[in-house]
């Protein structure tokens, strides 16, 4: 069964005219005064609901936004300071390695400063070190004492007492210049020194260096013999200003301006 809208007088104007009508009939009102105990209360009533409704609608979406904007602002925040954070800790944990990577390079610079003073302390020492060419011994013919066993007519060095086989030592830091067969002298040794003189070692058993070769204060370079022009065993000491046969100076005082006393 179909129904349709009721017409004529029966009919329920709609709301467009109802509010026109409501205008109207307010606005006649107001022209001729009467203002007040009918209509205006219920015009106002209906606006002031309204009004509620939509102002509470407009004020919990502005919570909520403001509520939105102060939680992303506080994430933000958050996020600042934990990038902060990260970033202090980063330029810290730099620094750090820094100071520790700048620590390690000066020790290491003083380590290597300390070896160097210790080889420089260790250079000089042997430089300025010297002992008697054999130990525990004593000078058995000095220098310059006559006779006919020399062909000079006099001793060029000094003689120390030492058995066959007696260890012979540098008595100072220097360079081999002869090891070998020396004529009278029978086996020997020359050695340069590092302060510009010369030191022979004369009559081995046997040499235990070779020429060109470095030489520190007590380094054994042969043993004690009895090769060449000898009547005994024995070791033949001299101090010379040059290679040569000849060039001799006091080997004793040559020793004991080194601080050996022999």
């Amino acid at each position: 069964m179909a129904f349709t809208r009721a017409t004529g007088k029966h009919r329920r104007p709609s709301r467009m005219k109802r509010t026109t009508r409501r205008t109207v009939g307010v606005a006649a009102l107001a022209t001729t005064g009467v203002v007040g105990t009918l209509a205006a209360p219920a015009l106002a009533a209906e606006r002031s609901v309204e009004q509620t409704g939509l102002t509470q609608a407009v004020t919990i979406g502005d919570t909520v936004a403001d509520q939105i904007d102060a939680q992303a602002a506080a994430q933000q925040h958050a996020a600042d300071v934990a990038a902060a954070r990260e970033k202090a800790e980063a330029e810290a944990k730099k620094r750090a390695e820094e100071a520790e990577k700048k620590a390690e390079e000066r020790a290491k610079k003083e380590r290597e400063a300390e070896a160097r003073a210790a080889r420089e302390a260790e250079r000089k020492r042997l430089l300025g070190t010297y002992v008697a060419p054999v130990a525990d011994s004593y000078v058995s013919t000095g220098y310059k004492t006559g006779g006919a066993v020399w062909s000079s007519g006099s001793h060029t060095g000094i003689d120390f007492h030492a058995g066959s086989g007696t260890a012979v030592r540098a008595v100072g830091s220097g360079t081999v210049v002869e090891a070998g067969w020396g004529g009278a002298y029978g086996n020997e040794v020359v050695i340069k020194m590092n302060d510009g003189t010369y030191t022979q070692y004369g009559h081995l058993s046997s040499i235990g260096v070779s020429v060109g070769q470095t030489v520190t204060p007590g380094q054994r370079i042969g043993l004690s013999g009895a090769t060449g022009n000898v009547t005994g065993a024995h070791l033949h000491f001299e101090a010379r200003t040059s290679a040569e046969y000849g060039s001799d100076i006091d080997p004793t005082a040559y020793l004991r301006s080194h601080g050996v006393n022999v």
